[in-house]
């Protein structure tokens, strides 16, 4: 069947891979909201500009 080093191997595999598919999900997850974030905060530097330039 498995050497205990093929196990081993075979193992740390799954490892790698669970890690990048969480990392994967956390990225998708994190970006959006840091970027979705920016934006808002540009819109609302923009609207206090105007409504200084409207004074």
């Amino acid at each position: 069947m498995f050497d205990f080093d093929q196990y081993l191997g075979f193992l740390v595999f799954l490892i790698i891979i669970t890690m990048g598919f969480w990392l994967m999900i956390f990225l998708i997850s994190i970006i959006p909201y840091w970027i979705g974030g920016i934006l808002l905060e540009r819109w609302k530097l923009r609207q206090e500009a105007n409504k200084n330039e409207k004074e």
